[in-house]
């Protein structure tokens, strides 16, 4: 009973966190999709645009290049179909059903955005061009899922302190790069990849907290 209670206590105070979390969210991304056509807006989006493109180099945009390509359509599809196989064969069936979830409904859900809100690509001199909408990144919205909730489910599984300190930093080091790369390649404003780890973030704790409910109501009920 005592364990029980814990986890009880403990899933309440994540959904109390997870839904103030979630509302923060929304919050954040309707500021930037409501001021799209807004003169503020561009002239913040041009300042950090022109304060990353001042470190543009061959060494650094081969970097950037290598980055973004980590949050490619091919290469988060190719990762989700290995990371639910893998989680398949050892039996965690659930992990598996809610990662394949978070991630497909984060495209799905970056693509109605895109069509809601239909604004134009950046127009100064993009060092790679990218078709479609701008608004809100893919890149940002889809790889903070895809690779958040990679970090929420090996953090589930480490058992050591320093390796769960270790598995944030390193993702959260990824993700934020690759939401510079799109803005430093030239092909998104930086209020879409905002935008997008503001969508992507509110997405994600729904998902970890559907999945963590799920899993603390199957342990109760054991």
């Amino acid at each position: 009973m005592p364990v029980k209670h814990s986890l009880e206590t403990d899933l309440k105070r994540g959904i109390i966190f997870g839904v103030g979390a979630i509302i923060i969210t929304c919050i954040i991304f309707w500021h930037f999709a409501n001021q799209i056509s807004a003169n503020e807006l561009h002239r913040f989006d041009l300042r950090i645009m022109n304060l990353i493109h001042s470190f543009i180099s061959d060494g650094q945009t081969r970097l950037m290049k290598l980055i973004t390509f980590m949050g490619a359509t091919r290469v988060i599809l190719i990762s989700l179909i290995l990371v639910v196989f893998l989680m398949l064969v050892n039996r965690k069936w659930w992990e598996a059903v809610f990662f394949f979830i978070a991630v497909s409904g984060a495209s799905f859900f970056n693509l109605v955005l895109k069509w809601i809100f239909q604004r134009e690509r950046p127009y100064l001199n993009p060092i790679v061009i990218e078709r479609g909408y701008s608004f809100p990144s893919a890149h940002a919205m889809v790889s903070l899922v895809f690779y958040g909730m990679l970090a929420y489910l090996l953090m589930h599984f480490a058992k050591r302190r320093v390796f769960k300190i270790i598995i944030v930093i390193a993702f959260s080091i990824l993700i934020f790069m690759i939401g510079v790369s799109r803005i430093y390649l030239g092909v998104h404003y930086p209020s879409d990849v905002i935008a997008g780890f503001a969508a992507g973030t509110g997405w994600l704790i729904a998902c970890t907290l559907c999945l963590r409910i799920n899993l603390v109501k199957r342990k109760t009920n054991l």
